[in-house]
């Protein structure tokens, strides 16, 4: 049995070992800027391995949930490899959530520490009240200067009492990471990630998106998010790649550092790339270095690509499309088809078998449209305490993706609705249903239907049609207020629309393609 012991250490392939062996291949070299903090990959690694301990002097251990709720920073990122590399559980979340949505995914996760950043104290202490789980808060520095609030522990304090002792193995087949999604439930689902499943999803995004150790990333949305944490980061570091992270996408932030940390490499939705060809000083910044631009979450106009391609003539584009569940990239359109095959998420990533089906999960026939299925070590191992929502969607085998695609006769696929009716809004999720909810909510509402429309800055906005009750009197901003008073900011609302009914089948279910339709070509609704 000692022998099998050692032999399983020996084989050790965790989350943060990826950062001990770039650390021992590159120690010198710059692997995070952020603010005024600069880390080789030596002093990075030192880092976490302090955190690391100070965790485990603290009773943090394996399987343990650690929550963040902080924009990003050089301390966002040195604790998700200090919790990987004790083999607890790291929980981020959206900071634009209200401190109600925080506490139900504190609650839903029985995360006992949670970690902010600058900003967002009141917000997480109120959560960690609601939530009753919470036992530990801990403060994070962030990329300006900030004073540390009263009460919190904070990341100093937490190196400087470090504990030398040695770190146990951590098993590669354990939880990594719970990231919750917005599912069509108003209460999001918590997809759990081994390590296994985001190493192997980090070699389908170096592969697949042609990274090299050279890169100099800039990572400018937010890390909560597995788009830029599992596509950008984690592979990035695996590599031995720059990073450079700051807290927000907007184009004077984003510009003067793209020009004086020469990136070469940038991952944004269309709407950020949008706002960064809109400003006035994006002609006259210097992007000589930039080669390589990612972007994801919705689908880029033709238009865009087109000026792109004309405004960045050096540059190479990438379509990643995904979802949390499969950590998270599933298919990539490459540069050479970017024009070619426009409006396409492109094909299946180097580890992901996919299929579009019908519901017998039968192929469909080019142009027709059926649900993507996924099989792939990528894969979620299932939701967090629920294993129902779990066993239907891997239902006969594969998981099913819930969004309704086309496959041509050369395998891209074109998605084209979403069973599981999934806004993407200036690429944050909004769930409809959630949304509706929310609006049902009003006594002067007698049905509502939130759908997603193409919008020119957000490519989808969210609108809400609704039916007032007989002899009710209700107006748009009544319901934008009601809203903005229960949901986070990104999730209400761009326009409100009354209408006598809403259109249904015979019987009695929403159409909602019908409605958008409709909305789409200015008709009455």
């Amino acid at each position: 049995m000692h022998a099998i012991a050692e032999v399983v250490n020996a084989r050790q392939h965790a989350i943060a070992d990826i950062l001990r062996r770039t650390a021992r291949r590159l120690p010198d070299k710059e692997a995070i800027i952020c603010g005024d903090v600069s880390w080789s990959y030596a002093e990075f690694d030192a880092v976490v391995d302090r955190l690391a301990h100070a965790l485990r002097a603290r009773a943090v251990g394996a399987g343990d949930r650690v929550a963040i709720l902080s924009r990003n920073s050089h301390a966002f990122v040195a604790l998700r490899f200090a919790v990987a590399r004790i083999g607890a559980v790291l929980v981020p979340i959206n900071f634009m959530l209200n401190s109600e949505e925080v506490a139900f995914i504190l609650r839903s996760s029985g995360a006992a520490t949670l970690a902010l950043g600058p900003g967002l104290e009141t917000v997480g202490r109120d959560a960690a009240a609601r939530a009753g789980c919470v036992t530990r808060l801990l403060w994070l520095p962030g990329e300006e200067a900030a004073t540390a609030p009263e009460g919190l522990e904070t990341f100093d304090a937490l190196l400087a009492a470090a504990d030398p002792a040695e770190l146990p193995p951590v098993d590669s087949s354990a939880a990594a990471q719970i990231v919750y999604t917005s599912g069509t439930e108003s209460a999001p689902k918590g997809a759990v990630l081994s390590h296994d499943a985001v190493l192997w999803e980090y070699v389908s995004c170096v592969i697949e998106g042609e990274m090299v150790a050279a890169d100099r990333l800039l990572h400018a949305l937010p890390l909560f998010h597995c788009a830029q944490l599992d596509c950008f980061f984690g592979p990035a570091v695996y590599l031995g790649c720059t990073n450079v992270i700051t807290s927000a996408p907007r184009p004077e932030i984003v510009l003067p550092l793209l020009a004086r940390h020469a990136i070469s490499s940038f991952f944004a939705p269309p709407t950020v790339w949008i706002g960064l060809l809109r400003d006035p000083g994006f002609d006259t910044t210097d992007l000589s270095a930039l080669r390589k631009a990612y972007y994801g979450a919705s689908i880029m106009p033709v238009e865009v690509l087109l000026e792109m391609q004309r405004r960045l003539p050096e540059v190479r584009l990438w379509n990643y499309y995904g979802q949390t569940e499969i950590a998270p990239l599933a298919t990539v359109l490459k540069p050479e088809d970017q024009l070619r095959k426009a409006g396409s998420a492109g094909r299946p990533a180097l580890n992901v078998q996919t299929r579009v089906v019908d519901d017998a999960m039968r192929d469909v026939a080019p142009g027709q449209v059926g649900e993507i299925v996924h099989r792939s070590p990528q894969l979620l191992g299932g939701y967090f305490d629920a294993p129902d929502k779990t066993a239907q969607a891997f239902d006969g085998g594969w998981f099913h993706s819930g969004d309704l695609a086309t496959v041509d006769a050369e395998g891209y696929i074109t998605i084209v609705d979403r069973k599981k009716d999934m806004i993407k809004t200036g690429g944050e999720n909004v769930a409809s249903r959630e949304v509706e909810e929310v609006i049902f909510r009003m006594p002067e509402v007698s049905e509502v239907a939130v759908v997603g429309l193409p919008d020119a800055q957000w490519i989808e906005a969210v609108v809400a049609v609704v039916v007032l009750k007989r002899g009710c009197h209700a107006d748009a901003e009544a319901v934008l207020a009601h809203c903005r008073a229960q949901m986070a900011h990104f999730k209400v609302p761009k326009r409100v629309v009354f209408s006598d009914a809403l259109p249904k089948n015979p019987s009695g279910k929403l159409l909602k393609r019908e409605l958008r339709r409709r909305l789409q070509q200015g008709e009455v609704v």
